[in-house]
């Protein structure tokens, strides 16, 4: 498929970096201990490796460098201009003839040094000559800094290039700027190019694919061209002419008819015949995009005329590189991408074309010659004097007309989308295929939350059997209980009647107040009891909202005063007396274990035997209890540094923190 994959191009590392890789890798993969007793041969051995594994890693990485990024002289024309046009060629050979430069300086510095090395007398005059010879390595190495700095650059913008192949079937978008180019190539392809109402969105090359007659096409939408010199155009649109200039590919040509470009069809035609020179050889078609804002049989007589002078040139051109005239209506057509009027019949009439063009090209290669006997088409002999046409089975062309219909019929949310205002202004309604009873449900606002509660957690499938259930059982109670309330009602005085009314009254109230506070409970700060000025909790209180409601309040005041501190504990004297009730009967066990555990007079000293402990005396027992205390070892509950921890007194041991290991025994370590 792609042969140019620019994606694959090691990184480059900066000046210091370069440095510290190299010397960071000798310093692991070489010998590092040497020292003076050593024969002067094996010295200079030791530092002559070291000088030429480093050149070795500097030669790997600069040619690594130097291979990887593409000749422009060896590449495709289209992707040599192409890098022209972004990076400039000769700075470009500049920055990897500055790499070969500095890769042949090394390898002869490296030469001259090891040939110094061989005739060296001592240590110290072959590690000053292998400190020499690095050093001079690095200063070539952070010369070339600016060059690998940009060449990094190069590397990350054609890392971003989109894999165009040359050489395989394409069709190239091309126009002014804001004519509907990257909206075309969005609708045929999977790609994603970002459109915008305003000239220049696309600034780069952009590649989709996709699919006719089994077949994959790659479709390449350019940046907008304007009608002016070469010399004048930016870098965007010389990606556009070339594109143009080098690939064998379909043209579609993009004419806004409408003018809401905002070039008109002369200033677009203009363009038209100043490039199309690079037209010559390819099939072209004028696409008049659009036409949802003016139909093309609606355009001023001026501006057709400057249209069918394009129809005319583009005719030209196929004539002259097929040799045969084409079908007129295949090199002028009209679409708009908005509503996809006419998209597929360019996509299929472009296809056609290039399909069309390739075959004859290849039908005019001498290589047709050997594959041409290879061929052969088989025929079936005729049994019978019956005709036999090709025919489709009723069945499947029903079967296509119905789901035609369908097609037409539904009605899709883009299209609504539309029609309400478009994108962003337009929102689709998510509840309209909702299965319910009734449609007028479907809008109806559902709550989510209800009294700090997630409704979806009390929905039940039966919800409405249950709440059926629950409102004839509420009216059985609710007849049950006004029964009830009348028969008592009968039974009171007008009075009491009226003091029952007040209870219920202030009952309900108190009820919703108590509602209302376990509602904003968590918001609500705790006022203590005695500084609650609101409600002053008193019998004085008490007694007033008794005396209200037409009641004695002395019984409730003298209660509450007798209960208001807890009652000392009273000890029993004996514990037969604490064992014993009113009537002089035993009480239960229960009792009895509480009443003699509150009694202080059963504790005793540690050294008093009881019968059955199994000590003879207090001495006795006395011992045994030391001896059980010293035989428990507490838990260590300070943490502190115990028998069983591992010590080591010295921190920095000198055999693993001194110097570098030698070659010798190691079995002291």
């Amino acid at each position: 498929m792609v042969q140019y994959n620019f994606k694959k191009i090691t990184v480059v590392p900066n000046g210091k970096d370069f440095v510290d890789i190299i010397l960071s890798r000798t310093q692991r993969q070489t010998p590092t201990v040497v020292h003076k007793g050593y024969a002067i041969s094996r010295i200079r051995q030791f530092y002559m490796r070291k000088v030429k594994y480093t050149q070795t890693n500097f030669h790997e990485k600069l040619s690594t460098i130097i291979d990887e990024f593409p000749r422009l002289d060896d590449i495709h024309p289209f992707y040599g201009d192409l890098l022209h046009v972004l990076y400039n060629k000769d700075h470009y050979k500049l920055a990897l003839g500055q790499i070969n430069t500095a890769r042949n300086l090394i390898g002869k510095i490296a030469k001259d040094y090891v040939k110094l090395l061989k005739y060296a007398d001592s240590l110290y005059r072959c590690k000053t000559l292998k400190v020499a010879a690095l050093g001079r390595m690095c200063t070539v190495t952070k010369r070339i800094g600016p060059s690998l700095a940009y060449l990094e650059q190069i590397r990350q913008h054609m890392a971003r290039l989109p894999s165009i192949d040359p050489n395989t079937r394409t069709i190239l978008i091309c126009g002014y700027p804001n004519v509907g180019k990257s909206s075309f190539i969005n609708k045929i392809t999977r790609a994603d190019v970002d459109v915008q109402p305003y000239a220049f969105t696309t600034k780069s090359l952009f590649v989709g694919h996709t699919d006719y007659k089994y077949l994959r096409y790659q479709v390449i939408d350019t940046p907008g061209i304007l009608d002016r010199p070469f010399e004048d155009r930016n870098i965007i649109e010389m990606c556009s002419i070339t594109a143009l200039a080098h690939l064998r590919a379909a043209i579609l040509f993009f004419l806004d008819i409408s003018g809401s470009c905002g070039y008109s069809i002369a200033q677009q035609a203009a363009l038209f015949h100043s490039i199309k020179s690079l037209f010559m050889n390819k099939p072209l078609i004028v696409v008049c995009n659009k036409t949802d804002l003016l139909p093309l049989d609606k355009v001023s007589e001026e501006d057709m005329k400057l249209v069918m002078e394009m129809k005319a040139e583009a005719t030209k051109t196929v004539i002259g590189e097929g040799g045969e005239s084409t079908n007129d209506e295949e090199v002028l057509l009209a679409m708009s991408t908005l509503n996809e009027d006419g998209v597929i019949a360019v996509k299929n009439a472009a296809c056609e074309r290039l399909l069309d063009q390739r075959v004859e090209q290849k039908m005019k290669s001498k290589k047709i010659n050997d594959c041409l006997n290879r061929f052969h088409v088989a025929t079936p002999k005729p049994r019978d004097q019956k005709e036999r046409p090709p025919c489709i089975p009723q069945a499947v062309l029903e079967a296509k007309a119905k789901e035609a219909a369908e097609k037409e019929k539904r009605k899709l949310e883009r299209d609504n989308e539309n029609e309400n205002g478009g994108a962003g202004v337009y929102s689709a309604s998510l509840k309209k295929h909702y299965i319910l009873a009734d449609d007028e449900w479907k809008e109806d606002i559902m709550a989510e939350i209800l009294d700090g509660h997630n409704v979806y957690d009390f929905v039940d499938p039966d919800i409405l059997q249950r709440l059926e259930e629950l409102e004839r059982e509420e009216g059985l109670r609710q007849e049950q209980g006004e029964d009830e309330d009348l028969e008592m009602d009968e039974e009171l005085t007008p009075e009491q009647k009226e003091a029952l009314a007040a209870i219920r009254k202030k009952k309900s109230l108190l009820i919703k107040e108590h509602r209302i506070k376990k509602s904003t409970a968590e918001s609500r700060p705790i006022v203590p009891r005695k500084f609650n000025k609101d409600r002053n909790f008193t019998s004085d209180r008490m007694g007033r909202q008794l005396s209200s409601i037409g009641l004695d309040p002395t019984l409730a005041i003298n209660r509450a005063r007798s209960k208001s501190r807890g009652r000392k504990r009273e000890r029993s004297r004996d514990g037969d007396d604490g064992a014993m009730d009113v009537d002089g009967e035993h009480s239960n066990k229960k009792l009895r274990l509480r009443s003699t555990s509150r009694s202080r007079s059963m504790s005793r000293p540690p050294h008093e035997v009881v019968p059955g402990e199994g000590y003879k005396d207090s001495v006795q027992k006395m011992k045994a209890i030391k001896l059980a205390r010293n035989s428990s070892n507490k838990r260590n509950k300070s943490a502190r540094k115990g028998e069983g921890d591992r010590v080591i007194p010295n921190l920095k041991p000198k055999h693993l923190f001194s110097g570098k290991r030698g070659i010798g025994k190691t079995d002291r370590r």
